[in-house]
């Protein structure tokens, strides 16, 4: 029986703020004299792509920006991006933005690099070998992407969300600072901040690294290794920056120790799932988000606390644990009760920065559950992930509770 776990990131970090400010000179040193990049109109005109590009510019740096990125990215918006940043011919492709254009940078270094479509990718440890030099620079505080080696894209024509999983899509730099969260939206912080604490949770109450082995079919490559004692470390303390500083990022946008104490968490619970895995609150989500077009984060909060209802039987010490790390005293509870008192307090987080209660509110019918839950059962790399086994059944049922 193997029992073993491993533990990856993007190649070199830089976090703090005025860490932006390092990308011309840490580019130098890798030799890269062309980069392109990929990021959106909506940063473009809120003025934080330009400090990126004065970065490169001193650093005489020849850059191509590629600015149609969008929410919740289909593979055609990353053919298009592929094409025309592989034009450029860079030396290096810099995703700049939320999740969604790091995805789509992810992507289009692959197709840059091997050729081929998105399709080709989809899946585990598809991508053939290295990619150009992968740098990864976000500006919302959630998605973890920039030390994770997923891109996930929205397949529009059968309304799922998809990921491709390698080795080689972790970015070889990443570039986290806070300052570049600071003209984020309320609405945004909100979406990514409790996106990064399912990372956390669903990290942390993921099953064992002992026992997931078994769970694998012969012959599959599982993405992920289980819970780990090192994401132990990570989630953790994600959890309970995100439980200080989620709410004060959403309500006080200029107030950078809050947006400091965000960033750090969103990076440490990318490092946490990048490794220990997701579970079942995304594999619902994924179906969902790709019907009705609602944003990853804001799913997934929405979803999070029916899921951790879902799961609390088979991981009472650990929720007991998250409701600590939320800041209830526990001291006077049972076990039992402490484990309720976690999904209670992401309840009151979600309440407290606007995320939607229930998916009536996101434009669900009931009509569509049945449908959801058979596409969120067909993936199996996230149920294999979950601590608790669902059926499809099961999985109804947790959406007919959410709706």
């Amino acid at each position: 029986m193997q029992h073993t776990w491993n533990f990856s990131s993007a190649g070199h970090l830089i976090f703090g703020s005025g860490a932006a400010r390092r990308l011309g000179p840490e580019l130098t040193q890798r030799s890269v004299r062309r980069v392109s990049i990929i990021t959106d109109r909506t940063l473009m005109a809120a003025g934080v792509v330009e400090p990126i590009l004065q970065s490169l510019a001193d650093a005489d740096i020849e850059t191509y920006t590629f600015d149609g990125g969008q929410p919740e990215p289909s593979i055609e918006l990353v053919e298009t991006a592929a094409q025309q940043v592989g034009e450029f011919t860079p030396d290096a492709i810099l995703g700049l933005g939320g999740g969604s254009n790091m995805d789509v940078a992810k992507m289009a270094a692959a197709i840059v690099t091997h050729g081929g479509s998105p399709r080709d990718y989809f899946g585990t440890e598809k991508v053939p070998g290295p990619v150009l030099t992968l740098v990864c620079v976000p500006t919302t505080a959630g998605t973890g992407s920039e030390v994770s080696g997923a891109s996930v894209l929205s397949d529009t024509e059968n309304e799922v969300k998809v990921a491709g999983l390698s080795r080689f899509l972790r970015p070889s730099l990443a570039l986290v600072d806070p300052e570049l969260t600071v003209t984020c939206p309320a609405t945004v912080t909100a979406d990514s901040g409790i996106d990064a604490l399912t990372h956390a949770i669903e990290a942390y109450t993921c099953i064992d690294y002992r026992e997931i082995h078994a769970r694998i079919p012969a012959g599959e490559i599982s993405p992920f290794d289980g819970n780990h004692p090192l994401g132990d470390c990570l989630a953790e303390k994600a959890i309970q920056l995100i439980g200080q500083h989620l709410v004060t990022a959403v309500k006080e946008p200029d107030n950078l120790p809050a947006r400091e104490g965000m960033a750090l968490a969103a990076t440490i619970a990318g490092m946490a799932f990048a490794t220990c895995g997701v579970a079942l609150v995304h594999a619902l989500e994924y179906p969902l988000g790709g019907a009705l077009h609602v944003s990853h984060g804001a799913g997934n909060g929405l979803l999070l606390p029916y899921v951790m209802q879902f799961n609390l039987p088979t991981r009472l010490s650990r929720f007991a644990h998250i409701a600590q790390l939320l800041g209830v005293d526990t001291a006077e509870l049972t076990e039992q009760q402490a484990a309720e008192q976690a999904v209670n307090a992401v309840v009151r987080l979600k309440s407290n920065i606007g995320i939607p209660t229930g998916l009536r509110d996101i434009g669900a019918t009931e009509e569509m559950l049945p449908t959801f839950a058979k596409k969120s059962f067909a993936i199996k790399r996230l149920l294999q992930t979950n601590p608790r086994d669902a059926s499809e059944e099961d999985i109804l049922s947790i959406l007919q509770a959410a709706f």
